[in-house]
């Protein structure tokens, strides 16, 4: 018993070791970190919730390795081992430590699960996504471009869009499909929302709050549901901004760009504000693609 105990925990700090992941990597059960507030919560329950299954199961893997090493019929016996079917003590604590962890789990995923589907509170930042296929139209109502048209970003085969959000503030989105369904998807936000044409007739809620991005940087985002052809290739990127560095980028977006005598687009509004990498007029994690049937190779 000492050396399969020996081998055992030898094969598990192998195991752990081998993979090439840090104590927090290992902590996390291998959930990414988020950057959001709502992001965090999810990890920890994730990361809970694992803890607690992993705890039931060394409980019960050792009840079972007990019941095989010592309880077995040994060769010669003629009688049963002690049989505890009846015993109704532990049949009571059998029923009832299950009904309190599953309560417990309960409870925290519905604490959780509030606070990731809550209602706007009115004082969010707006934003419309809508997808078609193979891109995204992202809007920002209650805002006005010299055309009279809210501030805008559609991509294009050409152009990946780019959905610049502060950092500072909460943000609620609101989203529609034109056609199939699609799926908004930022890794780092940890969770992805169904698209769907007509929510409102799909009794579909399709309104979602994020209290806050907690660091500026630039983060793929992708289409997570099959909707045709391109679907591997309906990319945007979401680029977070320092709240000053996004008032400035949305009175630009507002203004006319006089080289033009158009609205400035949302790359030449980002190069305008020459603020280093964070303001590249062009996605920086992810690429067009190239509708060209031809180019594509089969393996």
């Amino acid at each position: 018993m000492t050396r399969a105990l020996q081998l055992a925990v030898l094969a598990g700090a192998v195991a752990i070791f081998s993979t090439g992941c840090s104590v927090q990597d290992v902590i996390r059960f291998g959930w990414p970190v988020g950057v959001t507030p709502e992001a965090t919560m999810m990890r920890t329950l994730w990361t809970w919730s694992a803890i607690a299954a992993l705890a039931v199961g060394v409980i019960v893997w050792g009840l079972t390795a007990w019941t095989v090493a010592f309880h077995r019929r040994k060769a010669g016996d003629s009688e049963l081992p002690r049989q505890f079917q009846y015993n109704l003590p532990l049949e009571l604590v059998l029923t009832v430590v299950p009904l309190i962890i599953v309560a417990v789990l309960f409870y925290f995923t519905v604490v959780v699960q509030n606070v990731v589907d809550r209602q706007p509170a009115g004082n969010e930042l707006k934003v419309d996504v809508i997808a078609f296929q193979w891109n995204w139209d992202f809007e920002y109502p209650g805002t006005r471009q010299p055309t009279g048209q809210p501030v805008s970003t559609v991509g294009t085969t050409a152009e990946v869009p780019l959905l610049v959000l502060p950092t500072d503030r909460p943000i609620s989105f609101t989203q529609r499909s034109e056609d199939v369904i699609h799926s908004f998807w930022i890794p780092e936000f940890l969770f992805k929302r169904d698209v769907l044409p007509d929510p409102e007739k799909n009794d579909q809620k399709n309104v979602w709050v994020i209290d806050k991005i907690e660091q500026p940087g630039s983060f793929v985002g992708r289409c997570a549901e099959y909707c045709g052809s391109y679907h591997s290739m309906m990319n945007f990127e979401v680029r977070a901004l320092p709240g000053n560095l996004f008032d400035q980028y949305m009175q630009l977006r507002q203004s006319t760009n006089a080289a033009t005598g158009q609205p400035y687009t949302a790359a030449e509004a980002l190069a305008r504000m020459n603020c280093g990498p964070l303001c590249s007029p062009t996605a920086v994690t992810t690429h067009p693609f190239n509708p060209d049937p031809t180019t594509r190779l089969a393996f």
